[in-house]
């Protein structure tokens, strides 16, 4: 193994001189940096994190917490997926690279964060549905972001979830929807935002003075297509008054879709349906989803400035919004 007293004697300079070129410290000229950088590189060094982070305490490492949870997505979610890319490009940038933390070891995932010796964590789609899970985090003083579930006492970076169920059914109202149905993905998960949306939609219902049928309230047994198809199938057997559907996410749209197709209904002639996410299949759908553009970057961007403020010690705000943006698309008919 190559060791920086091997890049001393190979570059003629001293070891501390080696040290601070390699970690970029110290007060060094660009030439001699480079040079030394240069000669490591050719000689096959490779930096011995463990012993990195003994002396300095730290790792340069921040762990990620990302899983599929039932989605079927993996890495092509249409707001986790940008976030992780955006949030890597800007956290390597200050000098860090990301491990992906799991509960395949056997171990909680602060117990995995604690293996890795990780100087932060965000926290971005986790696999458990057991909150108490990140007791751990809280009461820690680790630097930690989570940008799709809340906890009290970590900083959140998360859309606006409930404006965007008040713009979903102040839209459908405006174009003469009385009667609107509300698809959610399981409330009984670790994310927030089903109960949101639900929260933001039934205030617009609330303020507009229209009373809501609990009859219209359904809710998917999954976060899929698949959930989503017979969760409406329900619905639609029980009551066809309806005129239209707001889908807690695209994906659980997309399950509307499906039945409409296998069932002779029309969209929007027959029931409008107004979605979440802005996913790329919505290209796909005929007609074009009406649906809300999560701000993936603005969310990633925020959360990586958060994780680097409390490596710091500088404090930050429990909680961030970021507005969504509606996009109307052709799926909406106005009966006006």
């Amino acid at each position: 193994m190559v060791t920086i007293y091997d890049i001393a004697k190979r570059t003629g300079y001293s070891a501390p001189t080696v040290s601070k070129a390699l970690n970029g410290t110290g007060t060094l000229n660009g030439v001699t940096r480079q040079t030394i950088i240069r000669i490591a590189e050719e000689m096959g060094y490779k930096p011995n994190i463990s012993a990195r982070t003994l002396s300095t305490k730290k790792s340069n490492l921040i762990g990620v917490i990302y899983d599929d949870t039932g989605m079927n997505r993996g890495f092509a979610h249409p707001l986790f997926s940008v976030v992780l890319n955006r949030f890597r490009e800007q956290i390597e940038f200050a000098g860090y690279d990301l491990v992906f933390l799991s509960r395949h070891f056997k171990m909680s995932y602060y117990a995995h964060s604690q293996y890795r010796s990780v100087d932060g964590v965000i926290i971005i789609n986790p696999a458990t549905g057991d909150k108490s899970e990140f007791d751990e985090f809280i009461q820690s003083d680790m630097p930690r972001v989570s940008t799709n579930s809340l906890f009290d006492g970590i900083c959140t970076v998360i859309s606006d979830n409930e404006k965007g169920g008040y713009v979903a059914a102040e839209e459908l109202i405006k174009k003469g929807h009385r009667k609107i149905a509300f698809i959610s993905a399981p409330r009984n998960g670790i994310s927030s935002a089903p109960i949101e949306r639900w929260k933001g939609f039934k205030k617009a219902l609330d303020d507009y003075k229209i009373p809501f049928d609990d009859e219209l309230f359904v809710e998917s047994r999954l976060w899929d297509k698949k959930g989503a198809y017979e969760a409406f199938e329900s619905l639609y057997k029980r009551r066809k008054d309806f005129t239209a559907v707001f889908c807690v996410t695209d994906l659980l749209a997309f399950g509307v879709y499906e039945y409409a197709e296998k069932n002779g209904l029309r969209i929007p002639d027959d029931i409008s349906v107004i979605g979440f996410d802005d996913d790329a299949a919505d290209a796909l759908m005929s007609p074009h989803l009406t649906t809300f553009r999560q701000d993936a970057l603005r969310i990633a961007d925020i959360a990586s400035e958060m994780m680097l403020n409390q490596i710091a010690g500088l404090p930050v705000p429990e909680i961030v919004r970021c507005e969504a943006e509606f996009i109307e698309r052709k799926s909406v008919k106005s009966l006006l």
